[in-house]
């Protein structure tokens, strides 16, 4: 796999693709015209959306309870609640600001981790919660 980080400069769809897919069962097929990513094709945790939202590049994804509040609340200029989803507690990042693709690859595993099934999820590799980040 290349670096998330080199090919992010390039095309940060791409480097989402690159955290997205590898995780355990899951697909990638477009939803509402944007690319999203699901677990066992059905439950989704990360969607691109691109600028069909407004004129900013970014992604929304599932997010462990009360973490989008903690981190929109700490960094508004990075994170934000998206539409139709947020009310869920979901979570948007923005992605044409200055991006830490480790925190990104962590966020990521955190939406998967956060809709997955208990077998799934324990099949992924220990880490702290996006509370132990901070």
């Amino acid at each position: 796999m290349t670096d998330t980080r080199d090919r992010a400069a390039r095309d940060p769809l791409e480097a989402l693709r690159e955290l997205c897919l590898p995780l355990p069962e899951v697909v990638e097929r477009p939803s509402h015209g944007s690319p999203t990513w699901f677990i066992r094709g059905k439950t989704t945790f990360v969607s691109f959306v691109g600028e069909h939202h407004g004129n900013r590049l970014a992604f929304w994804c599932a997010a462990p309870p009360g973490a989008a509040a903690e981190l929109i609340s700490e960094d508004p200029d990075r994170f934000f609640r998206p539409p139709y989803v947020g009310h869920r507690g979901w979570l948007g990042v923005y992605l044409d600001v200055a991006v830490d693709w480790t925190e990104i690859a962590e966020i990521v595993l955190d939406a998967y981790r956060a809709v997955a099934p208990r077998r799934l999820a324990a099949a992924l590799p220990d880490r702290p919660g996006p509370s132990a980040r901070a």
